[in-house]
């Protein structure tokens, strides 16, 4: 990998959706010696340009990749001290169960569930977190009404050159921005905005307004997609190793032909490895962009990725580089619509 241990202090930053700072904090650090213009608007998006040299067929490139991870939020604090929550993005009650999380402040805490998890059937308000409080009066002073929690999930290195950690969605895609910035060496044709983004988990909140702040030509969402080469709940062609994921559709898009079209002409041209994918459950930042001011054509660069949402996502580090491959190389791209 170009630089692992990015990726590696990325994905163990606290920062689950609506309180990204963090995250954002260390991603100004690392854009900053690259950046033509950097800035942070009022919801929290860390908007990073770098400038083309312009031409009559020059674009607004928009890559925008999620900063924040899913999590919990504490909705009642019982009088045993249990502390009962709601969700923070979507969680899968399943693989919460038993695992840990931890609240912004450091205090750490198990998930359990009340009655069988097989009955929670995906629903939050049946989960609580035990910090190890005797009371309420003892929880209190830990944690309050209202403090988010994220997964605990530490890095590791599995075999084939994969990677095990939680927040893969979508830490991923902010290396993939950040290594893709630092390769900008301004000549590219076109202006390209690297989008740091907030609040995708709970509706792609962030991508839409960043996107009415710049109006782009173009908008790529760079994200994980599921994977569907292991037993699953889901079903379709994505595999890991399989190549860096050129989004046609999902639910709440239907990419642009010509952008789709581009970019596999980009990976074929500099021999980088693809896979089409189309997923029928799920979305991405794309869908807010393609509906921003007067509609962007928009696209989708995406790294398949087994167990998503939870504390032990996996994905390949080739399928990650070719991501950032491919966004070099569609940044160079001359476009003739």
């Amino acid at each position: 990998m170009r630089d692992e241990k990015l990726l590696k202090e990325l994905t163990q930053l606290w920062g689950v959706s609506g309180y990204e700072k963090e995250v954002r904090k260390y991603i100004e650090k690392e854009a900053a010696p690259y950046a033509d213009e950097m800035l942070t608007d009022a919801m929290g998006n860390l908007i990073v340009k770098k400038n083309g040299t312009g031409g009559p067929d020059s674009k607004k490139i928009m890559y925008a990749a999620h900063m924040d991870e899913i999590g919990f939020m504490v909705k009642t604090i019982e009088a045993d001290g249990r502390l009962r929550v709601c969700n923070l993005g979507w969680n899968w009650t399943g693989s919460a169960y038993n695992s840990r999380v931890q609240f912004k402040n450091g205090t750490i805490g198990v998930v359990s569930c009340m009655g069988s998890i097989e009955e929670a059937a995906n629903k939050a308000g049946k989960l609580y977190i035990d910090i190890g409080a005797t009371s309420k009066e003892d929880a209190l002073k830990y944690v309050n009404l209202g403090d988010p929690c994220g997964y605990r999930g530490e890095y590791l290195e599995l075999h084939n050159d994969r990677v095990c950690s939680k927040s893969l969605d979508n830490r991923i895609g902010c290396y993939q921005l950040l290594e893709a910035l630092k390769e900008n060496d301004g000549t590219y044709p076109n202006d390209i905005y690297y989008v740091f983004c907030v609040q995708e988990e709970l509706g792609c909140r962030g991508s839409k307004t960043a996107a009415e702040r710049i109006q782009p030509d173009i908008g790529i969402a760079v994200d994980i997609s599921p994977a569907h080469d292991y037993p699953c709940d889901l079903e379709g062609s994505n595999e890991v190793d399989g190549g860096i994921g050129v989004k046609i559709c999902d639910p709440s898009v239907v990419c642009d032909e010509d952008v789709v079209e581009a970019m596999y002409k980009c990976c074929e041209e500099n021999h980088i490895p693809y896979q089409r994918e189309v997923i029928d459950q799920g979305g991405t930042d794309a869908s807010s962009m393609n509906q921003s001011h007067y509609g962007v054509r928009t696209g989708g660069i995406v790294v398949v990725t087994r167990y998503p949402h939870c504390q032990s996502a996996v994905a390949s580090k080739k399928d990650i580089e070719a991501g950032v491959d491919l966004m070099n190389a569609f940044s160079k791209y001359t476009f003739k619509f």
